[in-house]
């Protein structure tokens, strides 16, 4: 198992906000995290990293490779974001900075972990800019985010994420703020990149229907506490708990592909973050 976390708690001011998860994500394995806002999906997605905000708490266990993240300092956490392990944040906007180029950003973790100097760097944003289908790519690395559509802005978070081909892809809700055009296109494109590379990913969302084009498994969160898990298909066809019973109500449009397998349609329901 490459992600191993068990009995994962989180408070915040004494509350406890997530309480007792445990989910395996092996190899090459696509699992989805999901639950309405406040089921404490994109926490958990924060405490794999050690980027849980200021005053929340983890204790249990979480295991990469046999070796516990939590209580890691924080240099050590740092050198494994974006090496091993890349994470992708909802609102692009954030997560960039607004006075670089973006093909500065998408260089800075290539120089900082693979040591390229500046011109191969460069190289290689271009490069990665092309990967993940953004027009033009020499040109669009001399752009700044505010220069770029929202999609675009996207996929530049997702090159960043992806520049030192991690092992692991954390995905915390990446095309909510993308109208249901861009999101398809979103997450045919993550479904690409994660096969090409052969990543594991965990992909948080609230949306069922965006969680079945892209994952395989699932863990379904409710005020912090696990209510269903297992295969997608399963959770699908046969929900056994009430809250996946929602989830998938609120699945729009639900058709069923020759080979028998749910093809649910993108939702256009939207939520902030949990």
């Amino acid at each position: 198992m490459s992600l191993v976390v068990r009995d994962l708690v989180i408070e915040i001011g004494g509350r406890r906000v997530v309480d007792g998860i445990s989910f395996d994500v092996p190899d090459g394995a696509r699992l989805g995290l999901i639950g309405e806002s406040g089921s404490g999906k994109s926490l958990t997605a924060l405490a794999l990293l050690g980027l849980l905000p200021d005053g929340a708490t983890a204790t249990g266990s979480i295991r990469w490779d046999d070796r516990e993240l939590i209580g890691l300092p924080d240099r050590e956490l740092a050198a494994l974001r974006g090496d091993e392990i890349g994470i992708v944040f909802q609102e692009p906007r954030t997560a960039l900075n607004p006075i670089r180029t973006v093909g500065r950003q998408i260089a800075e973790s290539i120089r900082i972990h693979e040591g390229l100097p500046r011109r191969a760097a460069r190289d290689r944003a271009i490069a990665e800019a092309e990967r993940v289908r953004l027009p033009e790519p020499a040109q669009i690395v001399r752009r700044y985010p505010h220069q770029l559509s929202g999609g675009q802005r996207q996929r530049v978070a997702i090159a960043m994420a992806l520049a030192c081909r991690p092992r692991l892809l954390i995905a915390d809700e990446p095309t909510t703020a993308l109208d249901v055009t861009i999101q398809a296109e979103m997450l045919d494109l993550l479904g690409s990149l994660v096969d090409d590379d052969g990543m594991s990913l965990v992909f948080i969302t609230h949306d069922l229907a965006v969680l079945s084009q892209v994952a395989t498994e699932a863990v379904v969160l409710e005020d912090g506490r696990i209510v269903e898990q297992g295969p997608l298909s399963q959770l699908l066809t046969a929900p056994a708990s009430p809250v996946t019973q929602g989830l998938l109500r609120d699945a729009t449009a639900t058709l069923w592909r020759p080979d028998g397998r749910p093809d649910v349609r993108p939702s256009p329901r939207r939520e902030g973050a949990s």
